[in-house]
C-alpha cells in the first residue's frame, strides 16, 4: 500500500536523524564526564575512549526504545498537523490501520534489542568492567617517578623511593627505598635493593626487589636487625579485582538467568525482556496520541507521550527493584506494565476512531459506558 510504504520511508529517515542526533549528544557529555574522572586518577586516561565505547554499547538499547517511539510519533504528529491522516481516513482507512506499517517499522529495530539485551550486552558489560579495571591497574603500577617518594599501596604506611627508572627496560628501578611501619610490632621495616620491578601475575601486585638488605627495628633505640636477600617480594595488594561474573549480574549470559531462584538474577531477566516488549507498544502507543488538532494550535500530545514514556519506565524499574528484593515474582514484575500500556492504547484507539468529542466523553464511551 501507498500508505505504508511512504510511512515506513519517512519514519526510517527520522529514526536515523533523532538517533544520531541523541548519541552524539549522550557521548558527548559521557566523555566529558569520563575525562573529568580520568584527571581525579578514577578512570585510567588510557581507557576513555574504550569505556566511552562500551558506554554507548550498554546504552544502544534504550535509545532505539526512544527512537522508535519519538520517530512514530514525530511521523504520525506530522500527518495530523498536515491534514493527511484526515485525508486518509476520509478515504476509507481506519486508524487501526496504521497498527501494521507502525510494527512493521518497529519490530526489527525490538529485534535488535532484544539481541543486544540478551546476547550482547552481557559480553560488553564483562568486558568493560575488566578493561577499566586492569588499565587502572597498570596506571597505578606505572605512576613511578625516579627522584621522588611514592606510597606503595593503602597499607602500613608504605613509602618507596626510586633514584633511577627505566620504562624501555620492562619498568626496571635502580637502587629502590622501602619504608613500612607495622603497627602491632611498633617497629620499622626499611629495605635497600640494587634493582626491582613490580609484578601483576597471579591476580595480585607485587614489588619484586632483587640483591639488598632489609632492617627492621624501633626508631632512636639502636636495636634494628640486618638481614639480605638476593630477592624479596612485596605483595600490595592480594585481592584479585578483575570482574567476577557471578558479582556482576548485569554481566551474566541470559542462558545462566534461566531457572534461577536468585532474586537479582530474576529482576534481571525480567529487564532484559522488557525492553523489546516496550519497542513494540511504545510505538503503538504513539498512534492514538498523535493526534493534532491544527486548528487549536496545542501540542498537549506531547505532554501526554512524554508521561506515557516516564510513567512506563518508572514502573518498569520499581518493578525491577520489587523482584530484586523478593516481594514479588518473575510474571508478576514483568507483565503488569505492559498489560497497562496495552489497555491504553487500544482505549486510546478506540476513542480516536469515534467522532470528535470532549475527553472525558470520549473516555468514558470507549470503556462501554453510557453518554
Amino acid at each position: 500500500m501507498i500508505y505504508q510504504k511512504q510511512f515506513l520511508k519517512e519514519t526510517t529517515f527520522t529514526a536515523i536523524a533523532i538517533f544520531i542526533v541523541v548519541l552524539a549528544i549522550l557521548v558527548f557529555t559521557q566523555g566529558i564526564n569520563l575525562l573529568g574522572r580520568a584527571a581525579d586518577g578514577r578512570v585510567a586516561i588510557d581507557a576513555v575512549l574504550a569505556l566511552v565505547g562500551f558506554w554507548t554499547l550498554g546504552m544502544t538499547p534504550l535509545l532505539l526504545v526512544l527512537t522508535a517511539y519519538i520517530s512514530t510519533l514525530t511521523v504520525l504528529t506530522r500527518y495530523w498537523r498536515d491534514s493527511e491522516m484526515s485525508i486518509w481516513l476520509a478515504s476509507g482507512l481506519s486508524l487501526r490501520q496504521w497498527v501494521r506499517p507502525v510494527l512493521s517499522f518497529a519490530l526489527p529495530l525490538a529485534v535488535l534489542v532484544a539481541v543486544m539485551q540478551l546476547a550482547v550486552l552481557p559480553w560488553a558489560e564483562l568486558r568493560s568492567r575488566e578493561y577499566a579495571e586492569i588499565l587502572k591497574q597498570k596506571q597505578n603500577l606505572s605512576l613511578v617517578e625516579a627522584g621522588s617518594f611514592q606510597p606503595l599501596g593503602k597499607k602500613n604506611g608504605r613509602m618507596y623511593f626510586v633514584e633511577q627508572f627505566d620504562k624501555t627496560d620492562n619498568g626496571m628501578m635502580k637502587n629502590l627505598f622501602v619504608r613500612e611501619f607495622d603497627e602491632k610490632t611498633g617497629r620499622d621495616n626499611v629495605v635497600f635493593a640494587q634493582s626491582g620491578h613490580f609484578d601483576l601475575s597471579n591476580n595480585r601486585r607485587t614489588l619484586v626487589l632483587q640483591n639488598g638488605y632489609r632492617y627492621s627495628g624501633i626508631a632512636g633505640q639502636g636495636d634494628f636487625d640486618k638481614i639480605s636477600f638476593e630477592k624479596l617480594d612485596i605483595i600490595i595488594s592480594t585481592t584479585p579485582k578483575l570482574v567476577n561474573p557471578i558479582d556482576h549480574r548485569r554481566t551474566i549470559p541470559t542462558s545462566q538467568l534461566w531457572g534461577s531462584n536468585n532474586p537479582k538474577h530474576v529482576a534481571e531477566l525480567m529487564w532484559r525482556i522488557s525492553l523489546p516488549l516496550t519497542v513494540l507498544l511504545l510505538s503503538v502507543l504513539a498512534i492514538p496520541i498523535s493526534y493534532f488538532n491544527p486548528r487549536s494550535g496545542n501540542s498537549y500530545h506531547v505532554l501526554l507521550a512524554v508521561g506515557f514514556f516516564l510513567i512506563y519506565q518508572n514502573g518498569l524499574t520499581l518493578l525491577r527493584d520489587a523482584v530484586e528484593d523478593g516481594k514479588i515474582g518473575f510474571w508478576l514484575g514483568l507483565l503488569p506494565m505492559h498489560i497497562l500500556i496495552l489497555g491504553c492504547t487500544m482505549i486510546l484507539l478506540k476513542m480516536r476512531s469515534m467522532p470528535a468529542q470532549p475527553f472525558w466523553k470520549g473516555l468514558k464511551q470507549a470503556l462501554g459506558g453510557k453518554v
